[in-house]
């Protein structure tokens, strides 16, 4: 079957078929104050790849993605049930530090958020408040190096971070995330209010990215999806007598979701019929 988006077979081809799992979610289901956003997630999250999430408006998405470094914990009335484990570790256990989890994973929204700091000082804050103070300027220098965008911003250091284009915001902020050493990078739509010159730099970018990290994407964009990601999951929406909520209908290597996908919901929403 042919749905007409290239897939770079090289890009997404793992060197390994088996690698290690960063995640484990087992039966994850998230609600609202008692209204179920997502039921019955079960996935696992391969380390120094690609994974992306795609499906249609409020299928959940974006609601498991904060499940993997606990941000739905900030939302009053969120609960999240089932398990998710990080390197084999309980993440919602009693005793697990949540600063640490969000250290570990970093995240980059959907609409670039810099402090309304100096460059310089977008970076070198985060760096501060976790303890990693030795050698700021350096690290600031490689933070910016990893998201490309030193050579941009170099003699400039000084400049609010707010005066950069949207796409050099971004990658501000894929700077920020980058600096404080995490081990996986959520990413909630950042090439969506972008142009398309910016959206190829990220793309790029996270190729780069991926050989130190573990990166997860949520994207409406499919070809984008099939660009850059190793995996794909396909979430949808369920319609039920109590209302809906999203489900996770298949998740794959990413050739085989748009080449040739088990489940017919996904053939109909990677060729166009439905989404």
């Amino acid at each position: 079957m042919s749905i007409g988006i290239a897939i770079d077979t090289e890009a997404v081809a793992p060197q390994k078929e088996a690698t290690e799992a960063v995640f484990e979610a087992t039966d994850v289901t998230v609600s609202y104050s008692g209204r179920v956003a997502v039921r019955g997630v079960g996935i696992d999250v391969p380390r120094h790849r690609v994974t992306a999430l795609i499906g249609p408006s409020g299928c959940g998405k974006t609601t498991f993605l904060r499940c993997l470094n606990r941000m739905n914990d900030l939302i009053p009335g969120c609960r999240v049930e089932g398990d998710i484990a990080f390197y084999g570790q309980d993440m919602y256990a009693r005793d697990v530090d949540v600063i640490d989890v969000r250290r570990r994973v970093g995240m980059v929204f959907q609409k670039p958020n810099p402090f309304p700091k100096t460059i310089f000082e977008n970076i070198a804050f985060g760096l501060r408040i976790n303890g990693l103070k030795d050698d700021i300027p350096g690290r600031v220098e490689q933070a910016l190096r990893r998201a490309a965008l030193w050579d941009e911003v170099k003699d400039k250091l000084k400049q609010d971070g707010t005066a950069l284009s949207g796409g050099q915001q971004q990658r501000l902020c894929i700077a920020r995330a980058v600096a404080v050493e995490p081990e996986v990078i959520l990413m909630d739509e950042p090439c969506s209010a972008l142009d398309p010159v910016s959206t190829l730099k990220i793309e790029e970018l996270m190729r780069e990215l991926v050989r130190d990290y573990t990166i997860v994407i949520v994207t409406h964009n499919m070809q984008q999806a099939a660009r850059i990601s190793d995996y794909t999951a396909f979430f949808s929406v369920d319609v039920q007598e109590h209302g809906r909520h999203g489900v996770l209908v298949e998740h794959d290597r990413t050739e085989r979701i748009f080449t040739a996908p088990a489940d017919q919901r996904t053939e109909d929403y990677v060729t166009g019929r439905f989404g």
